[in-house]
């Protein structure tokens, strides 16, 4: 499968090797896809800003999130992410891109 990944803590962009870049795109792709009204994702932009919200595009539809779900969505990237290299500090933004 052929798919680009970016993704951007503290807007500051990280580097990715294979193994963080698959396991951020199954991980990521499994929790969103498990969502109500979702699918597939083939394109897929999320942003956690610094008030913790997290707003979720899949394939170009706005998802929205209940508290729960904005929860468990936000502190597992974030618990994903902190140990990265580049990554000091708490996450306070991220953003994450995955087109497939």
């Amino acid at each position: 499968m052929t798919r680009k990944i970016s993704l951007s803590v503290n807007d500051k962009a990280t580097d990715l090797d294979y193994f963080v870049a698959g396991y951020l795109d199954h991980v990521t792709g499994g929790i969103i896809s498990s969502l109500k009204g979702t699918g597939e994702v083939n394109d897929l932009e999320l942003d956690i800003d610094g008030d913790g919200t997290v707003t979720v595009i899949l394939n170009g539809a706005d998802i929205p999130l209940n508290f729960f779900a904005n929860e468990i969505v936000r502190s597992t990237l974030a618990g994903m992410v902190a140990p990265l290299k580049g990554v000091t500090g708490a996450v306070e933004t991220l953003e994450l891109k995955i087109a497939r």
